[in-house]
């Protein structure tokens, strides 16, 4: 159903002007716009010379992306973290296949690491179908109540 989403993981520097914002443009229109929540989105972590940015882009058109970040940027360990779908290529499972791409590309970077996320709560099924498991109590950030969720390195999903 997917097959004609490309995938690109890249550091910032590799981002040309046009996918950067795109980027942009797509975690403002959900995380601020969407949800109503006015926060820092450019919160310098993407600048990170380990960082990396997951992009799923169909007809030249983002509709999906994620951020990898290194231990020690967030969490103990390697995070996945603004994850974010389109509101036009929602509930077709292309978040599945993102966190898939996500993990993957985690796995490679940092091999037999743990990978963290903080998760919006309502979103810990999603996750959960991918290994993750709860390892915190439950929190608002940015008024937005989340959970921090670990997949250790031996979890297949």
């Amino acid at each position: 159903m997917h097959n004609d989403i490309h995938w690109a993981c890249l550091p910032f520097e590799q981002l040309d002007l046009h996918r950067l914002y795109a980027l942009m443009r797509l975690r403002v229109e959900v995380f601020v716009v969407e949800q109503n929540c006015p926060y820092p989105e450019l919160d310098g972590r993407d600048l990170h010379p380990q960082a990396l940015h997951l992009l799923g882009e169909r007809a030249g058109q983002l509709v999906a992306c994620a951020r990898l970040l290194p231990p020690g940027l967030g969490f103990e360990g390697p995070a996945i973290g603004r994850v974010v779908v389109a509101a036009s290529a929602r509930g077709t499972g292309l978040a599945h296949l993102l966190m898939a791409q996500a993990l993957a590309h985690g796995q490679r970077r940092w091999p037999q690491q743990a990978i963290f996320l903080g998760a919006q709560s309502h979103l810990q099924g999603l996750y959960a179908a991918h290994g993750f498991e709860v390892c915190s109590a439950p929190y608002l950030e940015d008024g937005i109540p989340h959970i921090d969720m670990r997949r250790n390195a031996s979890t297949s999903a």
